[in-house]
């Protein structure tokens, strides 16, 4: 397959119009096409064609028991798709468009390969200006995980998306790095409270501003159990990697540093470091991933680290256990899946 590469800066110019208008032609014809959104890059297919679905699994060599989540335009476009509810609405008002998802039972349209079989399906209405504009282009919702290669971290760069999926979809927009770059919280409505499934921008607390009961999914900080079916994407044992092994240090800051200042003598090492480390660490290759305080700027580099680490051919990369309150719970989820659970005390 020939893989069009193509770059939207400015998504009101004619030129621009003219690459919306082909994407969403490729997708209405069961073609991929992936594209930008304010949490990560998405693989983009028409979520109510069958076939177009499948092809979603087959580029990513995606397990088919992990779902995908449906992009629709507007929050009210949910209603074609799956059944609402007044939370959902609460919801869609103090969230959408946004970096939300929610699994609501679905209607007769959405196909099961879409849904892994579920009776229920993913709903998210992106923010972001390209995507917003393609699904409506579209004029029908489009299914797409994160346009990596299936356990590989997300893509927040469409570099990275070239890297993973040149020869695989019809076409890439190019729209910049992602905004928040991590994916989108997940919930799923029981009658009047909520599961969080995924954690992300949208944090815990801020949903309990909206709803008076929200639990928060086992599976958010341990591994599925045995022959467990994930209800929603990034749910698996091991998600997120990088090639070469992660490993998450959990103690205090005046033991991580010696550990590792023991562990460069033996080993070449990659350090997701915070800023204030650098000079306390400048003989290891250091990827610095923002001050220790600053969440959101961890959140956004994340990945882009994970990927740049594989790059550097080291041993072992190493990197902070994050703390598991406001947005460090979505890290933690992230970190704990993309080392394989493989934390040091130290």
């Amino acid at each position: 397959m020939t893989t069009q590469f193509v770059k939207i800066n400015d998504v009101a110019a004619k030129e621009s119009k003219a690459i919306l208008e082909e994407a969403a032609k490729i997708i209405k014809n069961g073609g991929l096409v992936v594209f930008p959104t304010e949490t990560v890059y998405g693989l983009g297919a028409n979520g109510l064609d069958e076939n177009a679905s499948k092809k979603i699994y087959e580029a990513k060599g995606r397990p088919s028991d992990n779902p995908l989540i449906i992009h629709i335009s507007t929050p009210d476009d949910a209603e074609k798709y799956c059944y609402t509810s007044d939370i959902y609405y609460a919801l869609a008002k103090a969230f959408m468009p946004g970096p939300l998802t929610v699994i609501m039972p679905k209607k007769d349209i959405v196909p099961f390969t879409v849904t892994a079989g579920l009776d229920t399906v993913a709903v998210r209405c992106p923010a972001n200006e390209i995507a917003n504009a393609l699904i409506e282009e579209a004029n029908i919702p489009i299914a797409a995980p994160s346009a990596n290669l299936s356990g590989k971290p997300s893509p927040t760069r469409a570099d990275y998306v070239l890297e993973d999926m040149e020869g695989r979809v019809d076409m890439i927009i190019d729209g910049g790095e992602c905004e928040i770059g991590l994916e989108s919280t997940i919930v799923m409505i029981y009658g009047d409270s909520l599961t969080l499934l995924r954690p992300g921008a949208v944090t815990y607390d801020a949903l309990c501003m909206v709803c008076e009961d929200v639990k928060i999914a086992p599976s958010v900080l341990e591994m599925l159990k045995e022959n467990e079916k994930p209800l929603s994407p990034g749910m698996k044992y091991k998600h997120y990697a990088p090639e070469s092994p992660l490993v998450l240090l959990d103690g205090d800051e005046e033991n991580v540093i010696e550990y590792l200042r023991n562990e460069m003598k033996e080993k070449k090492c990659a350090i997701l470091c915070y800023n204030e480390e650098i000079d306390v660490l400048s003989d290891a290759v250091l990827l610095p991933i923002g001050e220790k305080e600053d969440l959101a700027a961890h959140a956004h580099s994340l990945f882009t680290l994970l990927r740049d680490a594989d790059k550097k051919e080291c041993d072992v990369i190493y990197a902070h256990l994050p703390q598991k309150n406001g947005l460090g719970l979505a890290l933690y989820n992230r970190m704990i899946r993309a080392a394989a659970h493989t934390i040091k005390k130290v």
